[in-house]
């Protein structure tokens, strides 16, 4: 502790040298430190403004509170674990340019329908601070960036991934679309020994015990909740069934909307979880389309002219009579569909460029489009058959990788995170 106190105190002396001012001044003038992160403070000023945008938003929420030393602390945990991922990335080289945020906060005010001064005026209006908003994207696109680089990159998912999560869904939650759930976990640390888990499960039966009897599943998150969730009362939001956590799924399939399960385990700890709400599930029906193709590609030495009167004079060839399958094999520039006379297959929405969709939908069966542009080149294209495809088994088979991948990122980043915090050297000065 005396060596914390001398950590401070040299802080605190070396700025007051450099401001020139004598030490109580210093004092005075410097705000109050809360925290020692590695090298880095973290100041009450600082505190306070993270606090207040809490406040405001669970008063939205119009969450019930904990104690405001509990707010403070679950507040100052948080700052603390980004301040060591922004220590992480910076010794790493990672940066993020002014042209990255410009283009995150015009993507911001484009998904809310209003322009960059709207957005400004709107953030203004709520006390928040543009500049400060502006730098706080910074940190979190620096830190996204981080964890692709430290975790993300490196979880690989096999075909048995694939085909061990979608066995698993069955029951109940196979005819719910979407489920909304809230979440608390009492942690155990790596390396947790025998005493550790049992005085975890202990808290983790506590708390259980306390929302049987009706205690806000919300206000005990923000309390006593270790979940990254934990200041959003755990609330993880709706999540697609296809996308619920592994740890989870069995649970799901046996609950009813408010219900909330007992505690189980994992290698994070005791996990608690309240089914909030439930979205029905339907079967997915699309329109796919059948059809083929000629692609005539543009280069240095076929231009746009050039390559559109060929198609042109093709087309007329195939509505004179002569086989667009031949034609399309010795003509397109698309190998792969070129070898099957043009042949797309089946197609879904989406599959396709939107510029190839939006000429294609617009054609009649059979009939043959005017030469048209992509960013591949020029087509033209033939639709062959049309049909209504329940599409919902292969829409979880593609959605499962994204699926997996979360949650096996999510797991490992809370690992990777409680390791940063372990191998990092943090003092709390936070008064209770």
């Amino acid at each position: 502790m005396y060596l914390n106190q001398y950590l401070v105190s040299t802080i605190t002396g070396l700025v007051m040298l450099l401001l020139g001012l004598p030490l109580h001044a210093a004092v005075k003038e410097l705000d109050h430190i809360v925290a020692l992160v590695n090298d880095d403070i973290i100041a009450k000023s600082e505190l306070d403004s993270r606090t207040r945008e809490l406040l405001a938003q669970l008063a939205q929420k119009q969450t019930n509170l904990p104690p405001m030393r509990i707010i403070h602390q679950q507040v100052l945990d948080r700052m603390i674990t980004k301040r060591l991922q922004l220590q992480a990335a910076r010794r790493l080289g990672l940066s993020v340019d002014d042209a990255t945020v410009t283009k995150a906060i015009t993507n911001i005010a484009e998904t809310n329908r209003i322009s960059l001064l709207q957005l400004r005026e709107t953030l203004e209006a709520d006390g928040i601070n543009f500049p400060l908003f502006r730098e706080q994207l910074r940190e979190d696109i620096l830190i996204n960036r981080l964890k692709q680089k430290k975790v993300i990159n490196r979880i690989v998912i096999t075909e048995q991934d694939i085909e061990n999560f979608l066995a698993r869904e069955v029951g109940t939650s196979r005819q719910r679309s979407a489920v909304r759930l809230l979440h608390i976990l009492i942690a155990t640390p790596e390396g947790a020994s025998p005493e550790d888990v049992q005085q975890a499960k202990q808290k983790a039966q506590s708390v259980y015990d306390e929302l049987s009897q009706g205690a806000d599943f919300s206000e005990l998150a923000i309390r006593l909740s270790d979940g990254r969730q934990a200041l959003d009362g755990g609330d993880l939001g709706w999540i697609e069934v296809s996308r619920i956590p592994s740890l989870f799924t069995g649970l799901i399939d046996d609950m009813e909307v408010d219900s909330t399960s007992e505690p189980i385990r994992n290698a994070s700890g005791f996990h608690i979880i309240k089914l909030a709400d439930a979205k029905g599930g339907n079967k997915l029906i699309i329109n796919q389309t059948h059809a083929r193709h000629i692609l005539v590609s543009t280069n240095e030495i076929v231009s746009d002219n050039e390559a559109r009167q060929r198609l042109e004079t093709l087309r007329e060839r195939i509505i004179g009579g002569d086989s667009f399958e031949a034609l399309a094999r010795s003509h397109s520039d698309d190998k792969a569909s070129a070898i099957k006379g043009g042949d797309l297959g089946w197609t879904s929405p989406g599959d396709l460029v939107s510029q190839f969709e939006e000429q294609m939908d617009a054609l009649a069966i059979g009939e043959i489009s005017q030469p048209f542009k992509t960013p591949f080149g020029w087509h033209i294209v033939q639709p062959l058959e049309r049909r209504q495809h329940d599409n919902t088994e292969e829409a979880l088979k593609n959605r499962a990788r994204q699926a997996i991948q979360k949650q096996k990122s999510e797991e490992a980043i809370d690992l990777w995170l409680r390791r940063l915090r372990d191998e990092a050297y943090v003092e709390v000065y936070l008064e209770e």
